[in-house]
C-alpha cells in the first residue's frame, strides 16, 4: 500500500513541470547567462570576452548611471508619495457603509491602470506638443499665454509630468489593495473603539492605520520595484531621448540604451544587476525601518 501511495505522489510531479520547464527557460537560464555577460564584452556578435569586473568598475564610476538612478528615484518619489496617500484616503472613504455607488467609483478609480503605459505616454506627449498640443492652445485661448510654450523642453517640468502619468495611472490599483486590506478588519473592532468614545480619526489612526502596516509595506516594496523599473512612459514621451539635459532617463532606459542601441551587451547586464542590487537595498531598508517602528510602538 505504501508504494502504490508513493507512485500515485509522483502524479503530482507532471503537473507542477511545466511551470517549472517555463521558469527555468525563460526566467532563470535568461538571468544566469545576463550575469554571465556581466564580466564580458560581447556585441552580439562572435563569442563573448571575458574581461571580469571591468564593467562594474566602469558602471560604479558612469556618470549616466548616477544621472539616470537619480532621476528615476525623483520621478518615483514625486509620484508615490501623492499615490499611496490619495489611494489610501480614496479607500477609506469608499470602505464607508453610507457611500453609495462604490462599485462604479472603484471601477472609475482603477481605469486607468488598464490603459497600456506606452499608449499614455504618446497621449500626454501629444497633449503637451509644443506647436499642436491642446494644452497651449487653451492656455492661448483662455488668455495666459501669448505664444505657445515647448514644454518638453524643461527638465523639471518633464520630471513632473511623468510621475503624474505614474500617479495616475496607478492610483486605482493601490486604492484597491488598501480596501482589500481594510476588508480583513474586523469591523467589531472599529465599532467597539466608537463605543468607547474614539472619533474617526483616532480610529482610524490608531486602529486602522497600524492594522494596515503589512500591506503599506507591501504597497511600498512593490512601488519600489516597479518604480525602479520606470521605462515605458518617459521613452514614449519623450521619444527614447530622455531630453531635455537627459532630466528624464531612467535606468531602465539607460539599460535599453546602452544594450540595445550601442550594442554593449555585457556593460547593459552589468547595469541590470547594479540596478537590481538598487532595488535589493531599498527593499531591505523598508522591511527594516517598518519593523523597527512595529517593535518600538510595541514596546
Amino acid at each position: 500500500m505504501f508504494s502504490r501511495t508513493l507512485q500515485k505522489n509522483h502524479y503530482g510531479y507532471i503537473f507542477i513541470a511545466p511551470f517549472f520547464i517555463v521558469f527555468i527557460v525563460f526566467g532563470l537560464y535568461p538571468i544566469l547567462y545576463s550575469l554571465y555577460l556581466s564580466f564580458t564584452n560581447w556585441d552580439g556578435f562572435g563569442n563573448p570576452a571575458l574581461i571580469g569586473f571591468e564593467n562594474y568598475q566602469r558602471l560604479f564610476s558612469d556618470y549616466f548611471f548616477y544621472k539616470s538612478l537619480g532621476n528615476t528615484l525623483l520621478i518615483w518619489g514625486v509620484s508615490v508619495i501623492p499615490q499611496l496617500t490619495v489611494s489610501l484616503v480614496l479607500a477609506v472613504i469608499l470602505h464607508e457603509k453610507f457611500v453609495k455607488g462604490k462599485s462604479l467609483f472603484r471601477a472609475v478609480f482603477f481605469f486607468p491602470n488598464i490603459v497600456t503605459a506606452a499608449s499614455l505616454g504618446l497621449l500626454v506627449a501629444l497633449i503637451f506638443s509644443w506647436q499642436t498640443g491642446s494644452f497651449n492652445q487653451l492656455l492661448m485661448t483662455l488668455g495666459f499665454i501669448s505664444d505657445p510654450i515647448n514644454w518638453a523642453d524643461k527638465p523639471m517640468f518633464m520630471r513632473i509630468l511623468v510621475s503624474s502619468i505614474l500617479f495616475w495611472q496607478y492610483f486605482g490599483y493601490s486604492m484597491i489593495i488598501y480596501i482589500a486590506g481594510l476588508q480583513g478588519i474586523s469591523r467589531d473592532l472599529l465599532e467597539a473603539a466608537e463605543i468607547d468614545g474614539a472619533s474617526k480619526v483616532k480610529v482610524f489612526f490608531h486602529i486602522t492605520l497600524p492594522l494596515l502596516r503589512p500591506i503599506i509595506l507591501f504597497q511600498i516594496v512593490t512601488s519600489i520595484i516597479g518604480g525602479m523599473q520606470i521605462f515605458d512612459q518617459p521613452f514614449t514621451l519623450t521619444n527614447g531621448t530622455g531630453n531635455p539635459d537627459h532630466a528624464t532617463l531612467t535606468s531602465v532606459m539607460y539599460l535599453y540604451e546602452t544594450a540595445f542601441t550601442r550594442y554593449q551587451y555585457g556593460y547593459g547586464s552589468a547595469i541590470a544587476f547594479g540596478l537590481f542590487l538598487v532595488i535589493v537595498i531599498f527593499s531591505i531598508l523598508s522591511f527594516t525601518l517598518m519593523n523597527r517602528r512595529t517593535k518600538g510602538e510595541s514596546n
